[in-house]
């Protein structure tokens, strides 16, 4: 009976290995961070759309490696406000980033308007995103 569970496993192995090779062609790891950012700028002005894959870098985001190298060394740059932070109630502009997907383990959906509690994630986000 222990050799038929053994022998099950080792044939339950080699089947996921199999599985998870694909067709044997050598494809690139699954991206650690993964990305979709909409940039809506001044009204009457068309919205940007990236895709951005880090680690390893790609997407259509046309500086990949330096803006995943530029948020990775944002400490956590998709977190909500504090609890009871005083924020200032005024909005700098119209200007919002709409960011969805997964970052390092971390579901994001996120709209980022440049103002209030967000107005200096904007502002940093804004120079590593654009």
């Amino acid at each position: 009976m222990i050799a038929v569970a053994g022998l099950a496993a080792v044939a339950a192995c080699g089947s996921v290995a199999a599985t998870g090779s694909g067709s044997g062609s050598g494809s690139a790891p699954a991206p650690k961070g993964s990305l979709n950012i909409t940039i809506q700028g001044a009204p009457g002005t068309a919205p940007r759309h990236y895709t951005l894959r880090c680690d390893p870098a790609g997407g259509t985001h046309p500086h990949a490696a330096a803006t995943c190298a530029a948020l990775l060394a944002i400490k956590n740059p998709f977190a909500k406000p504090k609890p009871h932070q005083m924020c200032p109630m005024i909005m700098a502009s119209s200007k919002r980033m709409i960011i969805s997907g997964d970052w390092y383990g971390q579901k994001i959906h996120k709209t980022i308007q440049d103002g209030g509690c967000n107005l200096a994630l904007f502002t940093k986000l804004n120079q590593v995103l654009r």
